[in-house]
């Protein structure tokens, strides 16, 4: 919708997917193959929406609340929220949901968050646990933790630093973060995706997704040619369906009034 300040995305059942804005949280359903939309959730004053992941097991969509320290769990069949999960201040940015728990990445600190999911994708805790990182995580002034994303057994976490302009491999259980060597780089790191030892990163304001060969370690990568579109005007978060990458245009320092948003398809390399 127009002045939308849309930041996350997620793919849910067959192709159908979410969008959250930064305005007042509102979260809105859409299809992939026309662009129709249609209110979720609506939002509120109070509220904003910043990254989400969807769980296939519950129906469930889990968003990051940015600046207002807290983790939203939505019922995408009916729109309810179904859980909200107070956070040790800082900026909520990003989500990735595993086969036992939901993780959520904090900017402002040296920490990120664990939800335990059970079997079925059911809400097991009624808080969220606080792990610090450690290991090679080096907190800078601004924005640092930003993307995440998991191996699909959920044994290692992905999380890049904005400002550090870095991708680490964090424990899900310890926090404790291994540097990936890239022998380059990686500024304005914003959303990521994970497709086998393909790691897409979303660089915001450069307006491109690098590329990134892990190793069979994910000790190291090397950075190929990025995707670029002349659609993109900072795209923040992206999301993978089929052998296409659907990116979201934030749009940051453009006047929302008035403004369209849109997500952006490209062919993934």
């Amino acid at each position: 919708p127009t002045a939308f300040q849309s930041e996350g995305i997620a793919i849910g059942s067959q192709h159908t997917f979410y969008a959250g804005s930064l305005a007042d949280g509102t979260i809105v359903s859409g299809d992939l193959r026309t662009g129709e939309v249609e209110v979720l959730a609506p939002g509120a004053p109070g509220q904003l929406a910043v990254g989400m992941d969807y769980d296939a097991r519950s129906g469930y969509l889990f968003v990051a609340g940015g600046p207002f320290a807290v983790g939203r769990i939505y019922d995408t069949g009916s729109g309810a929220l179904v859980a909200e999960y107070d956070m040790a201040g800082g900026f909520i940015n990003d989500v990735i949901v595993t086969r036992d728990a939901a993780y959520f990445t904090n900017s402002f600190a040296a920490e990120f968050y664990r939800v335990p999911v059970g079997p079925a994708g059911s809400l097991a805790s009624t808080t969220a646990d606080t792990i610090p990182l450690s290991g090679d995580w080096v907190q800078l002034p601004g924005f640092n933790a930003n993307g995440i994303e998991a191996t699909p057994d959920g044994s290692t976490l992905l999380i890049v630093n904005s400002g550090g302009a870095a991708v680490f491999t964090v424990d899900p259980a310890t926090g404790e973060a291994s540097e990936i060597d890239l022998g380059a780089a990686l500024p304005s790191g914003d959303g990521l995706v994970l497709a086998g030892l393909t790691l897409y990163v979303v660089q915001n304001f450069l307006n491109q997704i690098a590329v990134v060969t892990l190793s069979a370690d994910m000790g190291s990568g090397v950075v190929g040619e990025p995707i670029t579109n002349p659609e993109f005007n900072i795209p923040t978060t992206a999301a993978l369906f089929g052998s296409s990458l659907y990116a979201v245009n934030a749009k940051f320092g453009t006047p929302p009034a008035g403004t369209p948003y849109e997500v952006v398809r490209v062919d993934r390399n």
